[in-house]
């Protein structure tokens, strides 16, 4: 008998349970029995057959709305080591799996990758995109599912820190989840209208750094201050850690998880940051608050907005369809509307090995509106008299001030501000 397995890698996004909930149906609905896979690879790769259940239509019916998986999710690797892939290899055998649907990012793509080559073609694999990052490349810049929901409620989380630091005249320094990519920092901060978003794709290779990273910053601060205002927001991409010179931190040490990723939320970058921050400030003589705070937790597990719940069935429900008319080895993507598969070697970068990553395109209007609107240093601020006016606001002379801030400019810069 066909049998579907279904599992789920990585961080959660919104919308999981929609690619559940259609794939078991349409793989039911085409006679086959569909079995769910607990935690990811985790029990695949221990060589356990015990955390399986057997999905029944009305299981996943009323599911497709709700936030979190079903299934659980783990950043197990099952290509850890060649043991763990022959553990995985011998439970999807014994369990009678001939299709696998793996429901994840950039590493659990890397992980069925390897997956459908040692099954040499015994086993029909397929993945389908979800991650809030939005750094897979996928067809026609279709985002990610997950990611729209995930910048809705990220938007609605730094509008209200907004209007809180209006009201008691302070300054938030927000980071946001997006490991590689700053789609997810650059999207909340064009939607809310937030003051500044600080993206890794902005700084050359690492090293980066720190301070160049906290005057980017301080600069904006310092504009908003010339300009009257002395309150405002600024996102920080969490991509950002993983460029900052990594001696000018110290001894300041993190782990990596199975896949070979520094975990980020061990750097405590919005910590970093602030602390670096307030220092300035203070040498500056500047009273100013500043309040660090990281979202991406609170938005991972979020109801799905309606566009996310749509997308997901029909990756869902499309990637039944590309396993059971003989297809393997793909990533299942929209394009034009149309389920169109896209290889796993495609995308696979053939210098690393591992999956492509999409990053954002600074040269695209996408990315120029989100500058345009934001408040920070640009190369017209260090003209008389807007230069004067600016140095007065920090303390310092217009010498002191293009001196220290001009790097700054010319290390970021793109496009000229509004």
């Amino acid at each position: 008998m066909t049998t579907l397995g279904i599992l789920v890698g990585g961080g959660p996004a919104p919308g999981i349970n929609g690619v559940i909930a259609a794939a078991t149906i349409e793989a039911i609905n085409e006679g086959c029995r569909v079995l769910g896979i607990y935690d990811g690879y985790h029990w695949l790769a221990a060589g356990d057959t015990g955390h399986v259940t057997e999905l029944r239509i009305e299981d996943v019916s009323r599911i497709h709305w709700l936030g979190g998986s079903l299934l659980r999710t783990s950043r197990t690797n099952p290509a850890q080591s060649p043991q763990t892939l022959a553990n995985a290899l011998r439970v999807v055998r014994d369990l009678g799996i001939t299709h696998l649907l793996c429901i994840g990012g950039d590493d659990t793509t890397f992980g069925a990758l390897r997956l459908a080559e040692a099954a040499g073609g015994e086993l029909h694999v397929a993945t389908v995109p979800k991650t809030i990052d939005n750094d897979l490349p996928l067809p026609d810049n279709m985002p990610t599912f997950g990611f729209e929901t995930a910048r809705a409620v990220g938007t609605s989380i730094v509008e209200s820190l907004m209007e809180d630091a209006r009201t008691t005249t302070r300054w938030y320094l927000v980071v946001t989840m997006g490991r590689k990519s700053g789609a997810l920092a650059l999207g909340i901060a064009k939607a809310a209208g937030a003051t500044l978003a600080t993206i890794p794709e902005e700084f050359g290779p690492p090293p980066v750094p720190l301070a160049l990273v906290t005057d980017t910053i301080l600069g904006s601060i310092l504009k908003r201050r010339a300009a009257g205002h002395d309150h405002g927001v600024a996102l920080v991409a969490e991509g950002v850690g993983e460029k900052l010179d990594r001696e000018e931190l110290g001894r300041l040490e993190v782990s990596r998880d199975a896949y070979g990723n520094v975990r980020l939320a061990e750097l405590g970058l919005s910590g970093l940051l602030s602390a670096a921050l307030k220092r300035s400030l203070s040498e500056l003589g500047l009273p100013i608050t500043v309040v660090a705070k990281d979202i991406g937790y609170e938005l991972r597990c979020a109801k799905p907005v309606a566009f996310d719940i749509e997308y997901a069935r029909t990756l869902g429900y499309g990637a039944v369809r590309y396993l059971l008319t003989g297809g393997s080895g793909a990533m299942v993507a929209l394009r034009g509307g149309k389920v169109t598969p896209v290889t796993l070697q495609e995308m696979t970068d053939p210098l690393t090995g591992r999956i492509r990553v999409r990053l954002v395109d600074t040269r695209t209007e996408a990315y120029e509106v989100g500058r345009k609107y934001m408040i920070r240093l640009e190369p017209g601020d260090f003209e008389e008299p807007r230069l004067s006016r600016l140095a007065a606001a920090a303390g310092m002379d217009a010498r002191q001030f293009q001196q220290r801030f001009e790097p700054v400019v010319h290390a970021t810069e793109h496009v000229p501000s509004i």
